[in-house]
């Protein structure tokens, strides 16, 4: 061995002269041979780098130990574990140097003495942080065969040692278990973690690699298994495992199941990859696609309308529509929704009935809640009387945030309030609408009640009343609701700027309330004194089914909207 390598070692190996009589500074040092070879050279310096930390801590530990000696008595038994501990910990925090280098030959190193050693009691974090560094080594071609054969090691030993397994632990094996083609064992382990229950549930990333692997290989049938787990565990697919899936289905011919993850794909992602684009234009370009036939449905028109306006436009569901082969085209949409290369208008995609009156129904049930904890010495009304009221009058295509209108770019600090631009958004939506119907204005009762006595605005507001195009809501209840309500109730368009966060986690979930507000949602702003109100999109950019049995799916697009490319696909 060479000067050069003999003074980098030692640079690791010696320690103070104040350290010296620290035992445990010299327990392993044994363990380690001198090399002369560059691969044995490489390997051990790494694995002196790594241990140096844990070196120069337990020796700094240990004379800790030694300086305050005079102060211990036998009465305190808890001084060696004290010691195991600060081992433990800096064992600890050398793994996560290697997880973040991903160097795995030291963390390998590191395990393996810590495995032989007495004094070291490996927990799961020691574990979990050996595993996740074993799974991320297997795209390295070099390293993946070492990292698969001594991941499983580790998991071994660690289940052996009696600690349980956390999602984090149980992910990693997982992917060491799709990367040797072992399908089985990396869905048998997510079953486990699964059977046992605790705190500790799998996510998507657990039962990821077991679906994959089976995909990858065509096993249809385990496939489909694996996705029931999931489905029962509450596990939402994403595009890479949805696109598998339909990969799988395509290749094996299942016309059936090939409808359904086109349908998960419109559901969970709208726009699809290019790679996910591909799997979908070899299915229709397949033999087996033109054979598929609609079974009678596509006689039924008025069944598959109704099933569209059921679902909020866009898709029906009721299964392939039309015979013949299918003709796949790539090409744009008009901003007004024309789809260039067919003809064809797309739809503006609403949220289905069942959404939409559990929307309505939490509403409903937050309003009431409201109501009984109010502590108010004046009685406040149900909002089920808002709810009467509605159903008498309940004939707007609009319904306007009043408060939100009238303090626009105002001086709140003076309580301003305008008035002219309520009005002004009042009228543009009568004359923009088709029947010359009134939008529902929705204002507080102290609002309303300051407008009444200011002379100017009394005239304009009586009428508004008299004629029901302003519901006044009363003290202690919160405007949102109303508005919310009205808007959700009569499938209509709300004319606010709120960006109504304070809602989206109390109602349904957030993919469902970004999709209602993005259909019904509209904005205004105004320059100068001129209103311009900022529309619904006349489209939705989704997967899309038509009565005609067609298909339209959006492309990702990194650039503008007017660049997207679309597959249509008709028979």
């Amino acid at each position: 061995m060479d000067e050069e390598d003999r003074t980098v070692l030692t640079e690791y190996i010696a320690v103070p002269p104040s350290l010296s009589q620290t035992r445990s500074l010299y327990r392993f040092i044994p363990r380690r041979v001198w090399v002369s070879s560059s691969s044995g050279k490489l390997a051990t310096l790494r694995y002196c780098a790594a241990k140096s930390r844990i070196y120069y801590s337990m020796a700094a530990a240990d004379q800790r130990r030694s300086r305050h000696h005079h102060d211990e008595s036998p009465s305190k038994p808890n001084k060696k574990r004290k010691g195991s501990h600060n081992t433990e910990k800096s064992l600890l925090i050398s793994l996560h140097s290697c997880s973040k280098s991903k160097d795995l030959s030291a963390a390998l190193a590191l395990f393996d003495e810590a495995v032989v050693s007495s004094d070291v009691r490996l927990g799961l974090q020691h574990f979990q942080s050996l595993l996740y560094l074993c799974s991320a080594s297997i795209s390295d071609p070099s390293l993946q065969t070492l990292a698969i054969d001594r991941g499983f090691q580790i998991f071994d030993r660690m289940v052996s040692s009696g600690v349980s397994p956390n999602e984090a632990s149980v992910t990693s094996v997982a992917r060491l278990a799709a990367a040797k083609g072992d399908g089985d064992y990396a869905f048998k382990v997510v079953k486990d973690i699964v059977a046992v229950g605790g705190v500790s549930v799998p996510r998507l990333r657990t039962y990821s690699p077991a679906l994959l692997c089976f995909c990858e290989r065509l096993d249809a049938e385990k496939s489909y298994e694996v996705e029931e787990h999931m489905d029962a565990s509450g596990i939402v697919l994403e595009e890479v495992e949805i696109s598998a899936l339909l990969k799988v289905s395509v290749a094996t011919g299942r016309e059936n199941k090939v409808y359904r993850y086109l349908h998960k794909l419109r559901e969970c992602v709208g726009c699809v990859c290019e790679e996910t684009s591909k799997v979908i234009e070899e299915w229709f370009c397949r033999e087996k696609a033109s054979e598929v036939s609609s079974s009678g449905i596509g006689s039924d028109t008025e069944l598959l309308r109704e099933a569209i306006l059921k679902n909020g436009g866009g898709w029906h569901g009721l299964g392939w529509v039309g015979e013949g082969k299918w003709i796949v085209k790539k090409g744009f949409v008009s901003p007004a929704g024309k789809c260039l290369s067919c003809g064809e208008h797309l739809a503006c995609v609403d949220t289905n009935e069942v959404e939409t009156e559990n929307f309505v129904n939490s509403l409903v049930a937050l309003a009431m809640e409201r109501k009984a904890k109010m502590n108010s010495c004046e009685p406040m009304p149900d909002f089920s009387e808002f709810q009467e009221w509605l159903e008498k009058h309940g004939d707007y295509e609009a319904i306007l945030d009043g408060a939100n209108i009238g303090l626009y770019q105002q001086n709140f600090a003076d309580g301003g309030f305008s008035l002219p631009q309520l009005e002004t958004v009042v009228k543009e939506l009568y004359n923009k609408s088709g029947n010359k119907k009134w939008p529902l204005i929705l204002l507080h009762k102290k609002r309303v009640s300051a407008l009444l006595e200011n002379p100017n605005h009394r005239n304009v507001v009586e009428e508004w009343i008299n004629n029901n195009v302003l519901y006044t809501t009363p003290p202690g209840s919160n405007d949102d609701w109303y508005w919310l309500y009205a808007t959700a109730k009569l499938k209509c368009l709300l004319v606010t700027n709120d960006e109504m966060r304070d809602h989206i986690f109390e109602l349904l979930s957030n993919s469902f309330f970004q999709k209602w507000k993005e259909r019904h949602q509209v904005r205004y702003t105004f320059v100068k004194g001129c209103l311009k109100l900022e529309m619904p999109p006349p489209f939705s950019v989704v997967i899309q089914e038509s009565e005609k049995g067609s298909w339209h799916v959006p492309i990702t697009c990194q650039n503008n909207e007017s660049e997207r490319s679309w597959l249509c696909i008709t028979r």
